[in-house]
């Protein structure tokens, strides 16, 4: 039976890159069951702004970010796996992160919380796994965000995950990737309302969240998909304003900004933007082979998009190469999505054979 979870971990913790908190508290849900010998469990690493409502459950029966991906039968199959879908540190639906509650002060954290790294997530996603009993952990499997999570995992602990699975993401970020989620974070920090990120709940940097969810939209999908979709249609009633929306791909991303502001908090989209651009997965190694020959002791599988702008195809071939390289047992996958970078979470089609073949005996 699926469930949903609080857990709160004795602290303090302390941050991969300076400063510490008292304690972390982590919300997860989970979906199958545990084996006796707790040696069944899957951890599913989120993307940037996931939450851990993988799938949907009796106590929330909204459909999850990867709704066709986990149940019996399916790639994640919950008659074999115990999947754990845990909402990363630094985020805001219900894990600790800027927005939460300093207890020494009774004040939200804001800019008081530490330079949050891949490596926090990494560590403190172990930390919740250990506190469960589950140690090692069978298999650990993210995309984009959390693609980075699951390798960084498997170098800073090695022998503790018997498989990797890194899904569009890569062993550091790409300049181009930088540069988009840089114009993000300067969007929501030019908002007169972010207040140098001591804005009030009830008022938050509405606008700059909004233009940086566009931003990270055009990112996320393939011009491809643009041109199949939308072309260059346009709305029914052009609008009085001559600056107004005029286009349906303009209509799509106001749609989608909207969806999005009030939903996630500022502070932490800054700090998990940011927690990305830094990690480099050479920085475990003189080398990112070298740092990659550390999972000699797991399988690993690695999934590419060839309409990926944000992670390219070409990043997930140099993965795959330097996992050969490092001696690693590895598979590579490359996928002709059109729907870029969000293809994980949209064509099951393709995802669904490719996750389901790595995570079979």
């Amino acid at each position: 039976m699926p469930r949903t979870f609080l857990q709160t971990l004795p602290g303090p913790y302390r941050f991969y890159r300076g400063g510490e908190i008292p304690e972390v508290t982590f919300a997860y849900e989970t979906w199958g069951t545990l084996s006796p010998a707790k040696d069944n469990a899957l951890l599913l690493s989120t993307g940037l702004s996931p939450g851990s409502h993988a799938r949907s459950n009796s106590l929330n029966p909204e459909p999850g970010w990867w709704e066709d991906m986990i149940g019996p039968g399916r790639p994640l199959d919950t008659n074999r796996w115990f999947v754990i879908c845990n909402n990363s540190l630094g985020s805001c639906l219900g894990s600790t992160g800027p927005a939460s509650t300093d207890p020494r002060t009774g004040q939200p954290y804001r800019l008081t919380f530490p330079c949050l790294s891949i490596e926090d997530i990494a560590t403190t996603s172990r930390l919740l796994l250990k506190s469960l009993g589950i140690h090692p952990v069978a298999a650990v499997v993210g995309s984009s965000m959390g693609g980075m999570t699951a390798l960084a995992y498997g170098v800073m602990f090695p022998f503790e995950a018997n498989r990797i699975m890194s899904i569009s993401a890569g062993a550091h970020a790409e300049p181009f990737a930088i540069s988009m989620r840089s114009a993000q974070r300067e969007a929501i920090r030019l908002d007169p309302d972010w207040l140098d990120g001591d804005y009030p709940p009830e008022k938050p940097p509405l606008a700059g969240m909004r233009l940086a969810r566009k931003v990270g939209v055009v990112t996320y999908r393939s011009p491809v998909e643009w041109n199949e979709r939308f072309g260059r249609k346009r709305i029914p009633r052009a609008p009085a304003d001559p600056w107004a929306t005029r286009f349906e791909i303009e209509s799509y991303l106001d749609h989608q900004a909207e969806k999005f502001v009030g939903q996630f908090d500022a502070n932490c989209y800054l700090y998990l933007s940011r927690a990305m651009d830094l990690f480099d997965l050479g920085d475990h190694g003189t080398s990112v082979v070298d740092a990659l020959s550390k999972l000699r002791a797991c399988r690993t599988g690695v999934i590419g998009v060839e309409s990926d702008i944000l992670f390219p195809v070409e990043q997930q071939h140099a993965l795959a190469a330097a996992l050969h390289e490092a001696g690693v047992e590895s598979s590579f996958v490359s996928l002709g999505s059109t729907q870029g970078h969000d293809s994980f979470l949209i064509d099951y089609e393709r995802f669904g054979p490719a996750v389901g073949d790595f995570l079979k005996d």
